[in-house]
């Protein structure tokens, strides 16, 4: 059955370029974007918490997404992340990224002030309502304080045609089943979390969101598409070499990791936003050994 929208199997939660003054670095975020191209996402979410988002301000992400998009010139979709605690203030978000010529939007489940289900589907609903470009719905407790149900999901995926997918970053795995059988076949699970990627697509997830492929994109792609055509042990074995790449990378709190380790490989600078502050060079070795480490187990495959 077709989806009633496809935004690719390999989205990448796409990292916010700053300079030393810590102002974003838009030539930088030109070329990051060309390289994921390259490293073949299908899809680049900005602004999202891999952005830096809690400390950019709403003329950053407008100008952001209006940079990525132009610098991608049709090669992959551009997703903005556009949620909000304040419905109010998802709503603008989401109809300025509409506006700007975002090809869906990601909106996370409230955070801090921790509403109920009902809440949750009252907040959804009036930013669906709003726009019409698709919506990610975005579920990840461990950020958020709260969970989306399962059955809350398959509400607003069977009320509004434009909410077409969820970021499920929940390590408890059941709830991929229970959210499997109870949404729509054209509705989308996407993964939230690398290193569950291949369990969540034996249960029928479309793809991930991910982190990882700034730097194994080709690799991860490779994995999907194997598992798909039925190579699962050629798809598990991927897995099993990326898995420690996988779990170093959230060694610190994200993006800082992800961006030491571009920031070695000579794509961007390693600069982070307070309060994060960046790895330090043991830690930052640590990590790119485990990346070597793993294109070498790639390409004895």
């Amino acid at each position: 059955m077709a989806l009633r929208c496809d935004l690719g199997e390999l989205i990448t939660a796409m990292v916010t370029p700053m300079t030393a003054e810590k102002e974003v670095d838009y030539p930088a975020l030109e070329k990051l974007t060309r390289y994921l191209i390259e490293q073949k996402t299908d899809a680049l979410v900005i602004a999202g918490t891999t952005g830096e988002s809690p400390t950019l301000t709403h003329e950053e992400e407008y100008e952001i997404l209006y940079c990525a998009k132009s610098t991608a010139s049709g090669q992959c979709k551009i997703i903005m992340g556009a949620g909000s605690n304040s419905t109010q203030t998802a709503v603008k978000s989401s109809k300025k990224a509409q506006e700007l010529g975002a090809d869906a939007i990601l909106s996370v489940v409230p955070y801090y002030n921790k509403p109920s289900q009902q809440g949750l589907i009252e907040h959804f609903g009036t930013i669906a309502k709003s726009v019409d470009i698709p919506i990610i719905l975005y579920n990840i407790p461990s950020r958020t304080g709260i969970d989306m149900a399962p059955s809350t999901i398959a509400f607003l995926a069977k009320e509004y045609d434009n909410i077409v997918a969820v970021k499920q970053s929940n390590p408890n795995i059941d709830l991929v089943s229970e959210i499997k059988m109870l949404v729509p076949d054209d509705f989308v699970i996407y993964s939230g979390d690398d290193s569950l990627t291949l369990p969540m697509l034996s249960l029928g997830a479309h793809g991930v969101v991910s982190v990882a492929s700034h730097v194994v994109g080709s690799e991860i792609k490779s994995m999907i598409h194997n598992f798909k055509s039925g190579q699962v042990v050629a798809a598990a074995n991927m897995h099993k070499i990326l898995f420690p790449l996988f779990r170093k990378i959230f060694m610190a709190p994200n993006p800082t990791p992800i961006k030491a380790l571009l920031s070695k490989l000579g794509i961007i600078e390693n600069n982070v936003r307070s309060p994060l502050v960046e790895l330090d060079e043991k830690d930052r070795l640590e990590l790119l050994e485990c990346l070597c480490t793993a294109e070498e187990k790639i390409l004895n495959l």
